[in-house]
C-alpha cells in the first residue's frame, strides 16, 4: 500500500507568527492516523495546506500522488473534509443540506446518510440555527461520510459530541478502515486516539516531533513499577540505574517510574527473592504529556 497524503518540508508562515515548519509526513492507504496536538499547535493549519485552503509559504504536499496546489479541485472530489469550524447555511435543515452535497457530488442515493445520522443521533429536520454545538457536528460528520470517499480528513472530529455518540462515530471509523479507506484526523482526544488510531503524529509548536505507531509509542514510554523481596533489599543499586525516577523504598518492597532499561531492573532484582512484580503501561494521555513535558525542559 502506497502513501495516500504525503508532505515533504511543508511550511506555513503568518508574517512573524507561527504555523507549521518543515513538516514531513506520509499517510498510508487503509490507515487510520492521528494527528495530535493542543490546540495553536498547528493541526488545522497543516489540513487546510493538504487541501489548499491555505497555500505553503514552502515545501508541498501531494494526495493520491496530485499535487495539492495544482490538483485541489481533483483531490477534493475524493476526499471527505470535516473542517475545524463547519459553516452551515442557517436557514437550510441537516436534510436539506445533505441533499445539497449529495447533487454537488452526484450521489443520489441518501440511504447511507440516513443510516448515519440514526446511528448519530442527527436531527435533520430542523433549521441548522436552532441546533446545538453537538447536533452540527454530527450533520458535519455526516456530510464528510455519506459519499464513500477513499480519504477523510476530519478536523476534532468528536468536539461538542457527547459520549454515547463518541463511541459510535469510532465504530463508523473502523468499518472506514476495514473498507480498505484511510482515515487522518486530528485531536486532542487522546483517549479516541489511543482506540482507533494506527499510527499518531504528535506536533508541536508547528513542528511534527514524532511519529509511531500507538502500541510503539505506548511500549516507549515510562512504566510505573512496583516490587515485593522476602527480605530487606538495598535500594542504592536500583536508583543508579538509567531510567529510574522518583524511587520510593519501603525495608522489603521499592516503587519507581521507569523510562528505559527493564531488562536491567529485571537482572538486578534477582539477586534478592523477588515475590511480586508489577508494572502498568500509561495511557496515551499520560505518554503525550510527558512528552511535552520533555520537550518543554528541552527547549
Amino acid at each position: 500500500m502506497g502513501a495516500v497524503v504525503r508532505a515533504e518540508g511543508l511550511t506555513k508562515r503568518y508574517g512573524r507568527n507561527r504555523g507549521i515548519r518543515d513538516v514531513d509526513l506520509e499517510v498510508d492507504e487503509g490507515e487510520v492516523f492521528g494527528f495530535l496536538g493542543p490546540n495553536g499547535a498547528g493541526k488545522t493549519t497543516t489540513i487546510r495546506t493538504l487541501l489548499d485552503y491555505l497555500r505553503p509559504t514552502s515545501g508541498r504536499a501531494e494526495v493520491f500522488g496530485m499535487d495539492s496546489r495544482k490538483e485541489s479541485v481533483r483531490i477534493r472530489e475524493r476526499v471527505g473534509n470535516l473542517p475545524g469550524e463547519f459553516a452551515l447555511e442557517d436557514r437550510m435543515s441537516g436534510e436539506g443540506l445533505l441533499r445539497f452535497f449529495a447533487r454537488l457530488r452526484g450521489v443520489g442515493d441518501l440511504r447511507y446518510a440516513h443510516e448515519l445520522a440514526e446511528r448519530l443521533g442527527a436531527d435533520l429536520g430542523r433549521p441548522m440555527r436552532r441546533l446545538s454545538r453537538g447536533n452540527k457536528q454530527k450533520i458535519g460528520l455526516i456530510q464528510a461520510l455519506f459519499h464513500r470517499p477513499p480519504l477523510l480528513i476530519l478536523d476534532e472530529p468528536t468536539g461538542g459530541l457527547d459520549p454515547l455518540v463518541q463511541e459510535e462515530f469510532l465504530k463508523i471509523v473502523g468499518e472506514t478502515r476495514a473498507e480498505g479507506r484511510t482515515v487522518f484526523l486530528s485531536s486532542h482526544n487522546l483517549a479516541e486516539v489511543e482506540k482507533i488510531c494506527d499510527r499518531v503524529g504528535i506536533i508541536r509548536e508547528g513542528r511534527l516531533v514524532s511519529v509511531e505507531t500507538t502500541g510503539t509509542l505506548v511500549n516507549k514510554a515510562f512504566r510505573r513499577v512496583r516490587m515485593s523481596f522476602a527480605g530487606p533489599v538495598d535500594p542504592g543499586p536500583f536508583r543508579a540505574l538509567p531510567g529510574v525516577k522518583d524511587l520510593q523504598a519501603d525495608r522489603e518492597s521499592l516503587s519507581f517510574t521507569l523510562h528505559d532499561n527493564l531488562d536491567e531492573v529485571i537482572k538486578l532484582a534477582a539477586r534478592y527473592e523477588l515475590v511480586n512484580l508489577e508494572y502498568e503501561r500509561p495511557s496515551l494521555e499520560e505518554i503525550f504529556l510527558a512528552y511535552y513535558d520533555g520537550e518543554e525542559r528541552r527547549s
